[in-house]
């Protein structure tokens, strides 16, 4: 094994076997690796022709040029129609696409009829406003159905949308802006986040007074009954306009290769990062992955993925895959504790929620919280549920199962990234055995591999770098006017592989005996502890095995004697948290974590603290948490979700 390799020291042996009934009905069957590793190509053809097509295709991939790719290059497709008119046109236009949840209360659902009625409405807005085809919309809204209907509306038209976080500061939404040279914005005079209306009209007012744009006009939701400042030159209420629009809009084929949105990767420090998605290709693989993975059933499924639009889960999870294929979902537009901790269990029983998809940190927020909130409810209508965002944790992948599901429902851990556009590794429900922890192997039609830091595969049993080996439907197509960034930020790492360049995904993984894939958390968050080379992740994991740890967030400090030191930061459940003193916590942790894994990943220092510092999207800022650890100055703060974090852990850290 290369001593680059990433170390894996911790062993999970627990396993779940489909249910016989589950794997009766699935969606998914066990042939569809075999006809994928038969004819990868023809499989990915087969995808696509579910979807409908003005011009048909007749070449599936050209990689001619890499990392350059083009899927289904001389078809076209309107993207809108495909989530939309089809489901009308088959008959289901009666059938709900958006049971909405607003924070305070109120409440709306959608059919497919009337979502359609308002896209094409909105397109006739967008329209008379002057976008067409390749013009940049910037989108910054609450988790309100007009945002679903704004990108709708856009992407009807052939142009590009740029969803920005409603939480993303005026400097976030002026870089973006200024950087997709938008032609148009849409916001909201507010939305409601945590009981309180929070302003978004006046973040835009002032992005835009900073920026060199060729904005020419904001629209604005009425949402939160804000008084805003109006320019009569460029802002337009969005009701006004939509009052007098026509509902009759013809959707227009556009070739599979025009462009459908730019999302800028959070976190981003300097220069925006703007990824840039296609249509074609991204559609096919979005409703391949959502119909595969969630196992499906449209007729009967309620499914309810919590991500906010802003982010990529957003566009793939509750946008276009679901709609394009005519599922019937849940959007709540607050925060998961307001206006109390069993809020989001509340409305899995008001709605009978059966597929139900969100991230580790909620699931280890709910932990903290206790078992009591969500066993207070009736959630016996989940049938599935999912995990995305980062690693999860073995002890909360079975806390999930347990206790949201029941002990029977089972669970798909699923990697992927802004830049892969849609699921790439996931178990499949009802053919899968699950393993807590893994995300287990890539999905029928994809390929990876493990590798080290020359090339080489790393065998079973091993941990290296991430990689995927052949272009797939959803990939990103370049970083909005860079080139040059995504060629070297991507694909130069394994530039000289015999079949051409490699997609290296920034991610460390480890290979069981079994093949497959336990992913190691950013390769950037590996430890180089005593030339041993440490997932930040599995220690996580270790320590909230631990009954009293609800989560945990580990770096690696300099340290004279190994190179680097583990120094953990921990939060304890709420109830043990008050029958234990920090020390005797830290203390009881640090033993912990070198029985479950050995002496050498042993924290040199265990700090109890309330919260970690997040981004809005809820993963932990492992960075911030390095600065504190070795008394640096503290980084960019602007995409956390409460910036007074850092300042509360650097004190407990004295």
């Amino acid at each position: 094994m290369s001593t680059t390799s990433i170390d894996s020291l911790l062993h999970e042996i627990r396993r779940f076997a489909p249910d016989p009934a589950f794997s009766a009905a699935a969606v998914a069957q066990p042939e569809l690796y075999d006809r994928a590793r038969a004819d990868r190509l023809g499989f990915w053809a087969e995808q696509a022709r579910a979807l409908d097509w003005t011009t048909p295709f007749t070449e599936t991939l050209d990689w001619s040029n890499p990392p350059v790719a083009r899927w289904f290059g001389d078809g076209a497709l309107n993207v809108a129609y495909n989530c939309l008119d089809r489901h009308v046109e088959a008959g289901n236009g009666d059938r709900v696409a958006i049971h909405w949840e607003g924070e305070p209360g109120d409440s709306r659902s959608i059919t497919y009829a009337e979502l359609t009625r308002e896209v094409k409405k909105a397109a006739n807005v967008l329209a008379g406003l002057g976008v067409g085809q390749g013009d940049r919309v910037a989108i910054y809204l609450p988790l309100i159905p007009e945002a679903v209907i704004a990108m709708l509306a856009v992407a009807r038209l052939g142009a590009i949308h740029s969803v920005i976080f409603g939480g993303f500061s005026a400097e976030s939404i002026r870089a973006r802006v200024e950087d997709a040279d938008a032609k148009l914005v849409i916001t909201a005079d507010g939305g409601w986040r945590k009981g309180k209306v929070f302003p978004l009209k006046h973040a835009v007012d002032t992005a835009l007074a900073a920026a060199e744009t060729s904005v020419e006009h904001v629209l604005v939701v009425r949402r939160g009954e804000n008084d805003v400042e109006w320019d009569d030159a460029r802002d337009l209420w969005w009701h006004e306009q939509m009052a007098s629009a026509s509902e009759e809009h013809e959707a227009q084929g556009f070739e599979a290769e025009n462009p459908l949105f730019i999302l800028y990767t959070s976190g981003t420090t300097g220069k925006p990062k703007g990824i840039l998605h296609t249509s074609g290709g991204y559609l096919t693989q979005a409703a391949y992955t959502h119909r595969a993975v969630f196992d499906l059933k449209p007729e009967t499924d309620v499914y309810w993925c919590t991500a906010d639009v802003g982010w990529i889960t957003g566009h793939s999870y509750v946008v276009y895959g679901p709609l394009a294929n005519g599922a019937t979902q849940v959007l709540y537009e607050g925060t998961p504790e307001t206006p109390h901790p069993g809020r989001w269990w509340e409305i899995i029983e008001k709605y009978k929620v059966s597929i139900f998809y969100t991230a580790p940190t909620a699931i280890r927020s709910f932990m903290k919280a206790g078992r009591e909130i969500p066993l207070a409810h009736d959630l016996s209508s989940l049938r599935l549920l999912g995990s995305v965002g980062e690693p999860i944790n073995p002890e909360a992948w079975v806390w999930y199962r347990e206790i949201i599901g029941g002990g029977t429902t089972p669970i798909v851990d699923t990697w992927w990234q802004t830049e892969t556009g849609a699921i790439m590794i996931s178990a499949l429900p009802g053919v899968t055995t699950t393993k807590p922890g893994s995300a287990q192997v890539p999905i029928p039609g994809i390929s990876v591999d493990v590798l080290d830091e020359d090339g080489s595969h790393v065998g079973l049993d091993s941990g290296g770098l991430l990689v995927v080996t052949e272009p797939w439907p959803s990939m990103l197509r370049g970083i909005w006017g860079d080139p040059e960034r995504f060629a070297e930020t991507y694909w130069s790492k394994f530039a000289d592989a015999p079949n051409g360049p490699l997609y290296f995904a920034g991610d460390g993984a480890h290979l069981d005996v079994d093949g497959d894939v336990w992913l190691l958390g950013r390769v950037d968050d590996v430890m180089n502890v005593s030339g041993h080379r440490l997932s930040t992740m599995e220690i996580e994991s270790a320590l909230v095995s631990h009954p009293i740890v609800a989560e945990a967030a580990v770096v690696g400090a300099s340290d004279e004697t190994t190179g680097q030191a583990v120094v953990a930061y921990v939060i304890l459940r709420s109830k043990k948290a008050k029958s234990v003193t920090a020390a005797e916590a830290s203390q009881m942790l640090r033993a912990h974590v070198a029985e479950q894994i050995g002496a050498i990943a042993r924290p040199r220092e265990v700090f109890i603290v309330t919260e970690l510092p997040k981004t809005r999207s809820g993963k932990i800022m492992r960075r911030l948490l390095r600065d504190i650890a070795e008394g640096r100055e503290i980084g960019d703060t602007t995409t956390l979700t409460d910036t007074t974090v850092v300042t509360v852990i650097r004190e407990t850290s004295r």
